[in-house]
C-alpha cells in the first residue's frame, strides 16, 4: 500500500460540535468535545480523497487499520505542562528583544519597555509569553550568545514574577541552559532542534518542554527559491523522522509543541497549502502551533491593502487556523485577535 496520511476536516465548534459528539456524529479533536470533525482525508503523493467516519470500516483493512491508528492519536486528550487545551485557542504573545526584527524590532528592547508589555499582552488574554533575542527573519545574521543572552536576561527575570508560561526563543543551546536555569517553561527553537548539535542533549537532560519548528535553510538563504515536491508530506515525514531521533535519543516526554513555520523556507502557495490543511499535523499526536502575524503572505495575497501591521490577514487566517483545530497561535496583537475570537466564537 503507498503510504498515505490522515487528515482530520470538517470541524464543528462550540454547542454545535457538543451535540454533533454526543450524537456520535462527531469525534472529539483531542478528547476536548468543543471542536470535533465527522470526515478525514487520505493524502499520497498522488492525491487526496475524503471518507466520512462512518466509512472508515468499508475500506480495505490495511488502510483502515491505518486510518484507526491515526485517529487515536487525533483524538488523544493533550496534556501539557503548564497549558490547558480545554478553551482554544491558546494565544502566545511576541516579544522580540532585538532591534531588528522584522515586525517590532527596536520596540521593547529598552527600560522596563518589555515587561509592560508582557503585563499589557497578559491581561488581554495571553497565556505564553515569546521572548527572543535573536531574529530570525529572512536576511538576518547572527547574534553572538553573548549579546543575546544580554539582550533578554534583565526582561526575562522580571516577566517571570508575572507567573506565566514563558517560551524563549532561541537556537542556541548556552542560551536554553541558562534560560532554563531561570525557570523558564518552553524552548521555541526555529531552526528544528537542527542549528545547535547540543540541543537535544540540552532538552534530554531538563526535560524541558519545547516546539519543533520547521525551517527550510538558515534565515540568510531561506527565502531563496524555497523548494518542495510535497510540502505538506515533506514537512509531516520532517516532524514523523524529528520525533523517532528525539526518542531515539532518550527524550520520552510528550510536551512537543509542532510549528510548519509559515515563512520559513517558504514561497506564498508553499504557505496557503500549509494553513488549508494544518489539520493534517494532528495526526502526530502534539499540539499545534502557528505563526501567521504580520507575515509576508499577507502582503503578498493583499497587494493594495496591504498594512503596517497586517492586521485584517492575520484576524482572518487566525480564525481560520482555529477552526482547523490548531491549539496555539503566536501572535503580536493579542487585543484584537482575542477581540476577533470572542466575536467570532459567539456566532458559531
Amino acid at each position: 500500500m503507498e503510504k498515505c496520511y490522515t487528515r482530520a476536516c470538517n470541524f464543528f465548534y462550540g454547542k454545535n460540535s457538543l451535540e454533533k459528539v454526543k450524537s456520535k456524529k462527531a469525534l472529539p479533536l483531542s478528547g476536548n468535545n468543543r471542536i470535533s470533525f465527522d470526515n478525514i482525508e487520505i493524502i499520497t503523493k498522488k492525491g487526496c480523497k475524503t471518507y466520512h467516519i462512518k466509512s472508515i470500516n468499508k475500506l480495505n483493512k490495511k488502510l483502515k487499520n491505518k486510518i484507526k491508528l491515526d485517529i487515536v492519536k487525533i483524538t488523544k486528550k493533550k496534556l501539557f505542562k503548564k497549558l490547558s487545551f480545554f478553551d482554544l485557542p491558546i494565544l502566545m504573545g511576541v516579544i522580540n528583544l532585538t532591534p531588528d526584527s522584522f515586525s517590532d524590532g527596536g520596540k521593547y528592547n529598552r527600560k522596563n519597555l518589555a515587561f509592560k508589555r508582557a503585563k499589557y499582552l497578559i491581561s488581554k488574554g495571553c497565556k505564553i509569553i515569546d521572548i527572543g533575542g535573536e531574529s530570525t527573519r529572512p536576511g538576518a545574521k547572527n547574534v553572538e550568545t553573548s549579546i543575546e543572552w544580554q539582550r533578554i536576561l534583565e526582561s526575562l527575570k522580571k516577566i517571570k514574577k508575572l507567573n506565566k508560561a514563558i517560551s524563549v526563543d532561541t537556537r542556541k543551546s548556552i542560551i536554553m541552559e541558562k534560560a532554563i536555569k531561570k525557570k523558564i517553561n518552553i524552548i521555541n527553537d526555529v531552526s528544528g532542534l537542527s542549528y545547535d548539535e547540543n540541543t537535544i542533549k540540552v532538552l534530554k537532560k531538563s526535560k524541558v518542554p519545547f516546539i519543533i519548528h520547521h525551517s527550510q535553510g538558515n534565515p540568510q538563504t531561506m527565502q531563496k527559491k524555497p523548494r518542495y515536491q510535497n510540502v505538506l508530506i515533506e514537512i509531516f515525514e520532517f516532524f514523523e523522522n524529528k520525533i523517532k531521533e528525539l526518542r531515539k535519543s532518550g527524550i520520552s516526554h510528550n510536551n512537543i509543541i509542532l510549528d510548519p513555520g509559515i515563512g520559513f523556507g517558504k514561497n506564498l502557495k508553499h504557505n496557503i497549502t500549509l494553513i488549508k490543511k494544518i489539520s493534517l499535523f494532528h495526526s502526530l499526536g502534539f499540539p499545534i502551533m502557528i505563526g501567521t502575524s504580520r507575515k509576508r503572505f499577507i502582503k503578498d495575497l493583499s497587494g493594495i491593502n496591504d498594512s503596517k501591521e497586517r492586521l485584517g490577514g492575520t484576524i482572518s487566517s487566525s480564525i481560520y487556523a482555529m477552526m482547523q483545530g490548531v491549539q496555539i497561535l503566536r501572535v503580536h496583537d493579542i487585543n484584537e485577535i482575542n477581540q476577533s475570537l470572542k466575536v467570532f466564537k459567539s456566532l458559531i
